[in-house]
């Protein structure tokens, strides 16, 4: 099978590849129809992580049931499901607590919880930018969907990250109706995020960022866009909540946060969300952060330490949630709002390509140019596809 191969630093190619295929008769096979570029994946492009040269990406994936395996009792050939980026066995646990993003048997490494598809230090498993994908524990893995997935698979696609990684941004920073809410970060996950929470009643959704393009997709779903290379969006946020600070705020940048010159510094984020958000309000970190980071320009940075603003965080008596999401949490009711016309996270999609396209894809998305916001790859469409 063909799939989006990880060369080195900034290179990907697409390379034949061993099929996947049925190995435990727990597994199903499924032909991938839609698969989405993500912005973790390019900590692992720009070789950031210790991803393996000859592996492939791709953990947002959905796509159409091909086999199945003898002790499979749920699933069936020929099933539109969508797949958690979260590989996990469903009865260890922390699945048994609906942490599945710390899956203690997916994750091979004893010391380590949580496995993915084509992921840095979530076990050995292949990406889904390819033409077929196993799904180990596939009744527990495989999200099924209803007669419309064919059509709007661009929608439920996202369910296998994005979407519930932004509603988890929310439920960790305790969004209720009513609140004012700011995000740090537009790219999807920001723009999920802010999605969630006007869906969770939020009164006022603030999203940050210097991206015109991201920006102008945080106004069309009625988010105030604050630009940080125009304002200081620490005190543009005091200002929408008449000085007090917002209720609570989402961190969706991560760990290669940087300033408008492209001066890196990965607290950036985590600071302005102390400064910006009120006393005795909650704060959800979905950015991705890691333990080791050779790459970063600081020494700290480069062994996962943060310069944290801690004595404000205490004096305000703020709390914060952090890490991935558990996708299968919030997956299902997450269908439902798609499926019934409440929720149609595809807004952010920009284009849509063939498989042999990504190389372009991941150039043009790891350089946010511009109208580059999320890229859906579809295995099976024609190579000249635009």
């Amino acid at each position: 099978m063909k799939a989006v191969v990880y060369e080195g630093p900034r290179k990907v190619s697409i390379k034949d590849v061993p099929d996947a295929r049925i190995e435990r008769p727990t597994d199903v096979l499924v032909r991938i129809t839609s698969a989405n570029i993500c912005g973790s994946d390019l900590h692992m492009y720009e070789g950031r992580t210790d991803f393996e040269p000859g592996r492939w990406f791709g953990h947002e994936n959905m796509g159409q049931v091909v086999e199945i395996g003898s002790g499979v009792d749920k699933v069936r050939v020929g099933d539109w499901v969508v797949v958690p980026f979260n590989i996990a066995c469903g009865h260890c646990k922390n699945c048994e607590r609906q942490l599945t993003n710390y899956c203690l048997t997916a994750q091979p490494d004893p010391k380590m919880a949580g496995a993915a598809y084509g992921f840095a230090d979530m076990g050995p498993y292949g990406g889904g930018q390819a033409e077929l994908l196993r799904v180990p524990w596939g009744d527990f893995n495989c999200l099924r969907l209803g007669e419309d997935a064919e059509q709007r698979q661009t929608d439920y696609v996202m369910l296998a990250d994005i979407f519930p990684t932004g509603y988890h941004a929310t439920e960790m920073a305790g969004v209720q109706p009513g609140d004012q809410t700011v995000i740090f970060g537009a790219g999807p996950v920001g723009l999920m995020a802010a999605l969630s929470a006007t869906i969770r009643g939020a009164g006022k959704v603030m999203v940050v960022d210097r991206h015109p393009d991201r920006l102008r997709l945080a106004e069309s779903i009625g988010a105030i866009a604050i630009d940080d290379s125009k304002v200081d969006p620490v005190q543009a946020v005091l200002e929408q909540t008449m000085g007090l600070g917002a209720d609570n705020g989402c961190e969706c940048v991560g760990y290669q946060a940087h300033e408008p010159d492209g001066h890196e510094q990965a607290n950036l984020t985590l600071n302005r969300l102390v400064a910006s958000v009120r006393f005795t309000g909650k704060i959800g970190n979905v950015g991705v952060f890691v333990p080791e980071d050779p790459g970063a320009g600081d020494e700290l940075a480069k062994h996962g330490k943060l310069t944290l603003d801690y004595g404000m965080f205490w004096f305000k008596g703020q709390q914060i949630g952090t890490g991935q999401a558990p996708v299968k949490k919030y997956n299902r009711q997450l269908r439902d709002l798609i499926a019934g016309g409440k929720a149609e996270p595809s807004f952010i999609v920009s284009h849509e390509l063939p498989l042999d396209r990504a190389p372009e894809a991941y150039e043009h998305f790891d350089k946010r140019d511009e109208g580059w916001t999320k890229v859906v790859l579809h295995p099976a469409m024609a190579g000249a596809g635009a």
